[in-house]
This record gives C-alpha cells, sequence and structure tokens, in this order.
C-alpha cells in the first residue's frame, strides 16, 4: 500500500516557494497485540465509561474538565475545544538558519521526509537542500499538523529534506535536579585511558539494522511454541549501597576485562596501563 501525503503545501524562502510533500518517516513498529481475557468464561474484557455512583453513562454527556487548586471542575465542551485548534496552514516559511549541531537531540521529536510534489519543482528543492548541506545549517519554520501547532527543522537527508517536528522549551524538564547529585571529582586517569581504548576498539560505522527488538522476537516464538503445543490451554474467541573504593577498583576490573576479551576476540596485543598518552600539565 502506497504511503499517504500527511500535510500538501509550499515550502518558502522569501520569494522561493516549492510544492512539497510530507511523509511520515518513521512507523510504531512490530507489535503483537494481546487480549485481557475472563479465563472461566473466555470472554474478552471490555471497559465502559462509568461514574461512581451512576454507573454506564451516555458518551454524549461526557465534556473535559480542568481540575483547580480549590477542588473545582471547569467544564470546557467538546465544541470549544475545537474552537481553539489553529487552521491548518498551507505554508511553511523558513524564518531563521541555525547550525544543525546547535539544536540538542532532546528537543527533536518527530521526522517526516520532505518531497517534491512535481517535477516542476525539483530544481529549486536541490536548491535549498544543497545550500542547507554546505552551510550545514537547518530551517526553522512552524507547521500545524492535525490542528496543533509545532516548531519545526529541516535539514538535508540523503539525496533529499528531512523536517523534524520539536519540542517547545517548556516541555523540556531542567537537567540540573537529575544531575546535582554527581560529585565533581576528577577522574581517575588510568581508568579514563581503558575506558578510551574500549569505546575507539567498539566504534564503527551506525548500522540499525543489526539490532532488533528481542522482546518482540521471543514473544512470538513463545507464541508459534504454544500454538504448535496441543498440550496449550486455549479458549475460543468469544466475539460478545557500597563503598566508594570498592567501587573503583570494580570499575577498573570490569573495564580491563573487556579490553582484554575485545583483544582476544580481534586476535591483536592489548596496551598496558600508562601506554596512552598523557596530558600535559599546564
Amino acid at each position: 500500500m502506497a504511503p499517504r501525503a500527511v500535510w500538501t503545501g509550499q515550502l518558502r524562502l522569501s520569494l522561493v516557494a516549492i510544492s512539497v510533500e510530507l511523509y511520515a518517516a518513521t512507523s510504531s513498529g512490530p507489535r503483537l497485540s494481546l487480549r485481557q481475557i475472563h479465563k472461566p468464561s473466555g470472554k474478552r474484557v471490555r471497559y465502559e465509561k462509568v461514574v461512581e455512583g451512576v454507573g454506564p453513562v451516555d458518551r454524549d454527556d461526557i465534556v473535559k474538565g480542568y481540575e483547580t487548586d480549590d477542588g473545582e471542575y471547569i467544564l470546557l465542551d467538546p465544541d470549544e475545544i475545537d474552537q481553539l485548534k489553529v487552521e491548518t496552514s498551507k505554508r511553511l516559511e523558513l524564518v531563521q538558519f541555525v547550525a544543525q549541531d546547535e539544536i540538542a537531540p532532546l528537543y527533536y521529536d518527530r521526522p517526516y521526509y520532505m518531497v517534491p510534489k512535481d517535477s516542476g519543482t525539483e530544481d529549486a528543492y536541490r536548491v535549498i537542500r544543497d545550500a542547507l548541506r554546505s552551510e550545514r545549517k537547518s530551517g526553522l519554520c512552524q507547521i500545524t499538523l492535525r490542528g496543533k501547532e509545532h516548531l519545526a527543522a529541516i535539514r538535508p537527508c540523503g539525496d533529499g529534506l528531512l523536517l523534524e517536528t520539536l519540542r517547545y522549551a517548556e516541555e523540556i524538564r531542567e537537567a540540573d535536579p537529575m544531575f546535582s547529585e554527581i560529585s565533581d571529582d576528577e577522574t581517575d586517569e588510568d581508568m579514563l585511558e581503558l575506558a578510551t581504548q574500549l569505546i575507539e576498539k567498539k566504534t564503527k560505522p551506525f548500522d540499525a539494522s543489526a539490532y532488533s527488538d528481542s522482546y518482540y522476537q521471543a514473544l512470538r516464538e513463545l507464541i508459534e511454541t504454544k500454538r504448535e503445543d496441543g498440550d496449550t490451554d486455549r479458549i475460543l474467541a468469544d466475539d460478545g549501597d557500597s563503598g566508594g573504593g570498592e567501587n573503583v577498583v570494580d570499575l577498573m576490573s570490569a573495564l580491563k576485562a573487556s579490553l582484554d576479551k575485545d583483544e582476544k576476540a580481534s586476535g591483536g596485543p592489548s596496551k598496558k596501563k600508562g601506554s596512552g598518552k598523557k596530558k600535559k600539565a599546564s
């Protein structure tokens, strides 16, 4: 089945306008759907919208409510919320350019492939793509998807352009509360050297296909095994804290062991402790 464009419109850079389309660059990945089953009856467990003391309620009687500090709910009708949705604009205006490495990874949210809508705009599309690549810049814009406005960055990706929606600043949690308890002690030089050697030896080009979802694969194998086992239960589907010194020793040992193991696997001699370059004293 051919992918469907999630957005169609114009990419504009000053007076240059290019007709483009956006396609989702990722999928949710393989998933196995597991149902909750009431074992005695073989029926699926379903959920109803209920109110305490009232029981099941009609969907038309449900509205959104915001709970205040006073313990009250400010009621909002679905139609009132719908009126606040931003109209989908058919124009992406590149309003600013930033260095690609200037945007921290945690700001990136969801990627989309941007392609020219027709052959008549390919020349202008390539000009913008190559200009961004030569300058190593990303273009910033705002885009409306499904009634919500997003900040987005556009940058070269292979032969084309990639648009990635970005999280707003208020969506990013401060790192200081998480990292403030980490001490500022200087790193042990010997351990740092060993860790650096290990990183260097295990560095190679990224290949996503070399990794897979082991849980998903194991779950599939379990299901297939139980399917072929005649004794498997079946039900017919029914529609109704250590000291700091010890940690240092353990870490040094682990780094050395990892390095030695890697050396043996590659057949090369391991570097002796202290053989690396030392930093000059300032």
